[in-house]
């Protein structure tokens, strides 16, 4: 169990690093080559900035100097990587104090219950990145094979592959972390109880049991006893 809360966590962890990388990176969409006719520069653009490079190494960027004036893919992809983001630390948090190897977060039934809180968060987190990164490609593909579309044309950027990966992480995590602890997501507090109160009583029974037949094997045959008795009382007479 340990064992694979910890694969759990570092699944979880590496989906974070990789969401973030994507949120942040400029290259969320570049120029098609093949519509292009000056191949020697291309145009990157981000979730935040918007940035010219060309064959010799230079690159220029400048950020979207509006909120709203962006249009609606874009910000819902920021909300839903921002979000991403913040569920995925959440999930690492609660990782932390649910995992049974630390020494924080109570008895173990409480760090089962949180843990499998952690891995429910790391699932939303790896959707809302999946959504996002998936919302993006979406226009990208869309404006790229509509014949009616005239202007510049795009392609996928390095940083949906790295968001998507990101998700895929986030969302195994959480899932390993649920499979880990299944058992105490799975009843109920009162079932516990009912699960615990019947293991102790077959322990009280089988002790009981025990204690009986240990009485019986250590008690005297009833022929020596009675043979036992008629010697000491013949002596008795003597």
């Amino acid at each position: 169990m340990s064992g694979m809360q910890i694969l759990a966590f570092l699944c979880g962890v590496a989906g974070l690093g990789a969401t973030i990388a994507a949120t942040v990176s400029n290259e969320w969409r570049a120029t098609s080559r093949a519509s292009s006719v000056i191949t020697a520069t291309w145009v990157l653009q981000g979730l935040w900035n918007n940035c010219a490079g060309n064959a010799i190494g230079a690159l220029h960027c400048r950020p979207h100097h509006t909120i709203l004036q962006l249009a609606g893919y874009i910000q819902a992809c920021r909300a839903l990587m921002i979000a991403a983001i913040c569920f995925g630390f959440l999930g690492s948090v609660l990782a932390l104090v649910g995992m049974k190897c630390t020494k924080i977060g109570g008895s173990d039934q409480s760090k089962a219950k949180i843990a499998c809180s952690a891995g429910v968060v790391f699932i939303i987190s790896g959707l809302c990145s999946l959504s996002g990164c998936s919302i993006y490609a979406h226009r990208i593909t869309s404006e790229f094979f509509d014949p009616m579309f005239v202007a510049q044309k795009y392609e996928l950027g390095a940083a949906l592959f790295i968001g998507w990966a990101g998700s895929v992480f986030c969302i195994l995590g959480g899932v390993i972390f649920c499979f880990s602890i299944a058992n105490y997501c799975c009843k109920s507090p009162k079932q516990v109880k009912t699960v615990y109160k019947g293991a102790a009583s077959r322990s009280h029974i089988s002790s009981y049991a025990r204690g009986q037949a240990q009485s019986a094997n250590e008690r005297p045959p009833a022929a020596y006893s009675s043979s036992r008795t008629h010697y000491f009382d013949k002596n008795a007479y003597v």
